[in-house]
Formats: C-alpha cells, sequence, structure tokens
C-alpha cells in the first residue's frame, strides 16, 4: 500500500500523525512531512484512519 499527499494543501492539523505517528511523520513546524509513504502491510490499519482523520482530505490510500 502508498500513501501519497498533498503538500501544498496541509494546513498543520496533525490528525493524521495523532491517529497513526507511525505512520506520519511531521516537519518541525507540525506540517506532513514528506509526499509519498510507502506502508508495510503491519501499519495499513493505521495508515488509512490517519488519512481519514484528515480535514483536508489531503491524503490518498492507493492499494
Amino acid at each position: 500500500m502508498k500513501i501519497r499527499i498533498n503538500k501544498a494543501g496541509c494546513v498543520g492539523h496533525a490528525r493524521c500523525a495523532a491517529v497513526a505517528p507511525e505512520v506520519y511523520e511531521l516537519d518541525d513546524d507540525g506540517f506532513i512531512a514528506v509526499e509519498e509513504i510507502d506502508v508495510p502491510p503491519e501499519l495499513e490499519a493505521l495508515a488509512r484512519r490517519g488519512a481519514r482523520a484528515c480535514p483536508e482530505r489531503i491524503i490518498t490510500v492507493e492499494e
């Protein structure tokens, strides 16, 4: 599974990282740090929950 993130749309709510800190890394300012994440199978459920937690819907899950 892969996560794609539209970093330009991130406003720093950090809900993704609050739900799944093992998956979503934030920069020093509290914004998402990367545009793409290869998710290991054991973290897929957490990654999906983190994506759903984003109020801006900038996180896309690709199976």
